[in-house]
């Protein structure tokens, strides 16, 4: 299955109703920024034409994981950075990766 970037970027959107993205004050257009990392991705997709079906869906995970994993550390930063406490969920997800018995 081929998208193109311009479906990519609306699917963005559809999936941004249910958890919108806080552009806040960047200096950025929203439409540009989805257009930028729609290209981004796309590309990347086609990079990885020759790869076997599972190989290429574990790579897209691997990424998918990746960006969630920087996600949740950028929202930790700037919670602390602003003397913020961070959401029962986020503290309790926390916790668990530090395991028993680590403070």
């Amino acid at each position: 299955m081929t998208i193109t970037p311009e479906e990519l970027a609306v699917l963005m959107q559809e999936v941004e109703v249910a958890d919108p993205i806080d552009f806040a004050d960047l200096p950025f257009d929203e439409q540009e920024l989805r257009g930028l990392i729609a290209n981004h991705l796309c590309e990347m997709a086609d990079a990885m034409e020759s790869f076997s079906p599972e190989d290429r869906n574990l790579a897209l995970l691997a990424v998918a994981a990746k960006l969630v994993l920087e996600n949740l550390v950028l929202h930790v930063q700037l919670l602390r950075r602003h003397g913020l406490p961070v959401s029962d969920s986020v503290d309790a997800l926390l916790q668990r990766l530090k395991g028993p018995g680590k403070a």
